[in-house]
């Protein structure tokens, strides 16, 4: 019996019941937020009365989705960058616990918009307050910076991913369960008062396990001198590469994160809305299904890190997940039926792969001092290309409505074939394989 208790003890005082119990309010918020938009959208106004009502509805949903997410983009860059410096003075804790805060005013807002009918434009207001506590931004790089000091340089690709596996397990059955807990109390209060309830619950207790249980593990051979031997080891395999090599990979693996990211969010972010019209037309439950099927994604692109790492280098695995993304979103660009929208999902089974991989090849670039401060600046930069790829795919969305919706999935696939080309040139610089295992083994 003591044996067990100590058992649930260890494993309590781990990350993975945070980022469970995390996934399940954004979860939870998120289908509700989807849902509580588009009931808005049926009363809204729209200024061209010419316009057909259900492209009407899509212009107000769309445009709702640009100003809450360009805030999200703008509001933590500085909250995000100086909890990053107070994690590197030793303060580990600081860039998750603060975003909790965050995201629990978030649920308790989007609930009081519900109870109260208050206008969605007060969702605004939670988003900057979000943004403002480091958002997520700060919360991933806090999780993926105790990540990477407690994990080797060999494994932290394999760890990584791991964590995204939880995440999407969580989000599958958390997406299956959402459509009709969403359903819940619409007679009396209004729909989705329970989910937001739950979901709201769900950032307290995170806050608790924060607080309480966590454990900062950090690995001692992840110290500078091991990241400087590294360092040192690969420029002894290129005997004629300038010393600023790593900096140069750097700097095209940021590239590749913000291409392949843009590519990525800005098509996804929309795929919600592109459903939720004709000729799909789906419902709550429709889309947490939709949702819980795309984020088993999560599940096969954990598989394909652990089956690939053993025959190819990393470089090549990330551009594996690339080509995943971009034949399935190019898929989706024909999509008129809810079979082939799964059909089209279905080819994206391995595009979560590049980004936890180019985490990995970027912590380890880096010594342990700075390693929170430079996943915060990779955050930092797709903050900034979100600027971008929020309103151009929205707005090309839009105009695109009426004679071709997926335009904007056929463009996705393209920008990810173009991130493909810096991580082509950092392959290109970096040592091969069999070398690197013949340094370790010195």
């Amino acid at each position: 019996m003591v044996v067990s208790c100590l058992a649930v003890f260890t494993v309590l005082r781990r990350i993975e019941p945070l980022l469970l119990l995390e996934q399940l309010g954004v979860t939870f918020f998120y289908a509700a937020l989807r849902m509580v938009v588009k009931d808005r959208s049926v009363n809204a106004s729209y200024p061209n009365a010419s316009q057909p009502t259900e492209e009407s509805q899509q212009k107000f949903i769309s445009d709702f989705y640009m100003i809450y997410y360009l805030i999200l983009q703008v509001a933590p860059i500085l909250p995000a960058v100086l909890l990053a410096k107070m994690g590197d003075r030793g303060w580990r804790k600081a860039p998750i616990v603060v975003p909790l805060f965050g995201y629990f005013q978030c649920s308790l807002t989007l609930l009081l918009v519900v109870l109260f009918n208050l206008p969605m434009e007060v969702m605004f207001g939670a988003a900057a307050l979000f943004g403002l506590s480091g958002g997520f931004c700060a919360f991933w790089s806090g999780v993926m910076t105790l990540i990477s000091l407690g994990s080797t340089a060999d494994d932290r690709s394999k760890v990584m991913m791991r964590v995204e596996l939880l995440y999407g397990l969580v989000e599958v059955a958390a997406n299956l369960v959402s459509g009709h807990l969403f359903l819940l109390c619409s007679s009396s209060l209004g729909r989705g008062t329970v989910q937001l309830a739950v979901s709201a619950l769900m950032f307290v207790f995170c806050f608790i396990h924060v607080v309480v249980l966590l454990q900062v593990k950090l690995l001692k051979q992840d110290s500078e001198e091991e990241c400087q031997t590294l360092s040192n080891a690969s420029r002894s395999v290129q005997g004629e590469a300038p010393p600023g090599m790593n900096k140069v990979n750097m700097v095209l693996l940021f590239a590749a994160t913000m291409l392949y990211e843009s590519g990525r969010d800005g098509a996804v972010e929309l795929l919600p809305i592109f459903v939720m019209k004709e000729p799909l037309n789906w419902n709550a439950t429709e889309l947490g299904y939709g949702t819980a099927a795309g984020s088993v994604i999560f599940f096969t692109s954990f598989l394909g890190v652990v089956v690939f790492r053993r025959c190819v280098s990393e470089i090549v695995i990330i551009l594996i997940g690339m080509v995943s993304f971009a034949s399935g979103i190019f898929f989706m660009s024909f999509v008129t039926s809810t079979y082939m929208f799964y059909l089209a999902r279905s080819l994206n089974m391995f595009s979560l792969i590049p980004l936890p991989t180019i985490r990995s090849l970027l912590s380890q670039q880096v010594p342990a001092s700075a390693c929170g401060i430079t996943l915060t600046s990779l955050q930092v930069s797709l903050k900034f290309a979100g600027l971008a790829y929020i309103p151009a795919f929205t707005k090309i969305y839009q105009k695109t409505l009426s004679w071709f919706p997926g335009f904007i999935f056929t463009l996705s696939a393209t920008i990810t074939v173009l991130a493909m080309i810096p991580i082509s040139i950092v392959g290109c610089r970096s040592p091969q394989k069999h070398v690197n295992e013949e340094i370790r083994g010195k």
